[in-house]
């Protein structure tokens, strides 16, 4: 069972969702307009959000951008609309919204994307904890890259706080618990998705399979994190 959130302004919408998502077994709870969805969400993170694009004192692109902004997108969210342009729906992907569901909503395209979010939402809470390594002084000639200092395994550098985690060419990065979340969110992304390219070769087609991103989406996200798959390619050639 589930805790998804479904945020929607039209009642029939709403009651319909939260039917077909109880009768799967997963507990609803509902919000008509962007300010209880806030409230929702300040009581703690649903495991999925349905979220309605057009509703009429907040839009559901610009409260997704809020909770981007704010670090507070921390589930899935998936993204409802009945109007909405291909813009839109690719600004709500860039931004960080897992899926868009087009109104009216198949009962079967509904059900695979709850699925496909839960699924996601499990494989992150199943990530293994990274125990803090010993450190010793910096070496002064590493390449470190924002968020992250890196070490071979001859040395280690220094951190207040944070979790050492291995690259594919064997050097180890820490990530420090000091950054904003949003900063150390992006951090480690960027250095997981050099590791899965670097090891792939920089075959888009197998990363995309080992993170269970869609190319298109893969694509967005290599380009807001400032990831070059050529260079990765060469670099590991």
């Amino acid at each position: 069972m589930a805790n998804i959130l479904v945020v929607d302004d039209e009642m029939g919408i709403r009651e319909l969702l939260s039917e077909i998502l109880s009768d799967e077994g997963h507990a609803i709870q509902l919000a008509e307009n962007a300010q209880q969805a806030r409230e929702a969400r300040a009581q703690g993170a649903p495991d999925l959000v349905l979220l309605d694009i057009w509703m009429p004192d907040t839009d559901g692109v610009t409260l997704l951008k809020e909770w981007q902004r704010d670090g507070l997108l921390t589930m899935p969210v998936i993204m409802m609309s009945g109007h909405a342009t291909i813009d839109t729906a690719v600004e709500a992907t860039r931004i960080g919204a897992l899926n868009f569901l087009e109104k009216p909503i198949a009962l079967q395209k509904l059900l695979k994307a709850v699925q496909a979010g839960l699924t996601r939402a499990q494989e992150t809470v199943r990530a293994p904890a990274l125990a803090p390594r010993p450190v010793v002084a910096a070496q002064p000639e590493e390449t470190v890259q924002p968020g992250f200092v890196q070490q071979n395994p001859a040395s280690a550098i220094s951190v207040r706080g944070g979790a050492t985690v291995a690259g594919s060419d064997n050097h180890m990065f820490n990530l420090s618990f000091d950054l904003p979340l949003r900063e150390a969110r992006d951090a480690f992304e960027r250095m997981y998705f050099e590791h899965h390219l670097g090891r792939e070769g920089g075959s888009m087609t197998r990363v995309a399979e080992k993170t269970g991103l869609e190319r298109t989406h893969l694509y967005r996200k290599l380009k807001q994190l400032g990831v070059e798959p050529g260079k990765l390619a060469k670099k590991n050639a």
